[in-house]
């Protein structure tokens, strides 16, 4: 019989947590989902944990952030807890990996170096020490190490802006609208053809060039775009509530009806202090 006494301890902090993790995974008494899973198969929860932890900041709900931060903390402990069973790390492997990795990127808190120099500073000494430690990993191409599975909006983002360190970048904001408008005549031209493959390509280009936009005007268009996001649902939403009053659903009513909703929702924010 398994001694439970950690488990039970409310006190025990990282230790518990790691230890529940553990006997999950236990071939003989653990779960059998736990035990079946493998990094493939908890990889995309760990993702969505992710997005359910930049939800809630959004949201503001700080009550639900604490449980949020645990949820997206677990998948590192299952992560690390079937690394260890493979003999790739353990835990203590990941913490010690992160503090000496931080302890390295801030010489001018845990170093020589001095405190005094501006955040654009920082920002050039942190991707030189960036650069360095991809160099250390082979890693010789600018793009290199951009993970693949980031979402696609800030994978953009991120390869603009590596590219932008080896000078392949616009001066400024004017040639990036211009190819707007090009990547948006492209679009057209390729709707006209009915091509379906055109037609994505030329999407994905016009989106490219937005990203490229977002990132001359200081917007990171992940961010961007849940901010609209939750905008669109949060209008949307007293589109509905406006309808139910009338006795009326969406299903019910015409796009016109529904657009004179969303016009006057727009306008009444836009009037809050």
């Amino acid at each position: 019989m398994p001694d439970d006494t950690l488990i039970h301890d409310q006190t025990a902090g990282i230790e518990r947590l790691l230890e529940i993790m553990r006997r999950l995974r236990d071939p003989e008494t653990g779960c059998p989902w736990d035990i079946e899973q493998d990094f493939a198969t908890i990889a995309p929860y760990t993702i969505e944990e992710a997005y359910e932890v930049a939800d809630a900041i959004e949201r503001g709900a700080w009550d639900e952030l604490k449980g949020e931060l645990g949820d997206l903390l677990f998948q590192s402990v299952f992560h690390a807890q079937m690394a260890a069973e493979a003999g790739h790390f353990t835990f203590q492997d990941v913490v010690r990996t992160m503090s000496d990795k931080m302890v390295d990127r801030h010489p001018h808190v845990f170093g020589d170096e001095t405190r005094d120099k501006s955040a654009e500073q920082q920002t050039r000494d942190w991707e030189a020490i960036k650069a360095t430690e991809r160099a250390k990993k082979a890693q010789q191409g600018a793009l290199d190490g951009v993970a693949l599975g980031l979402p696609a909006l800030l994978r953009a983002y991120k390869l603009q802006k590596r590219a932008a360190r080896v000078g392949f970048d616009w001066g400024d904001v004017g040639p990036v609208l211009d190819k707007i408008a090009e990547e948006t005549r492209e679009l057209v031209e390729a709707r006209d053809s009915l091509d379906a493959d055109a037609i994505e390509d030329e999407f994905g280009d016009l989106l490219f060039v937005l990203v490229n936009l977002g990132r001359h005007l200081g917007v990171e268009p992940e961010a961007a775009l849940r901010r609209t996001n939750a905008k669109f649902t949060r209008r949307f939403a007293q589109i509905e509530a406006r309808l139910a009053t009338r006795g009326k659903t969406p299903e019910d009513s015409t796009l016109d009806e529904m657009d004179a909703l969303w016009n006057q929702v727009k306008a009444q924010e836009k009037t809050r202090p």
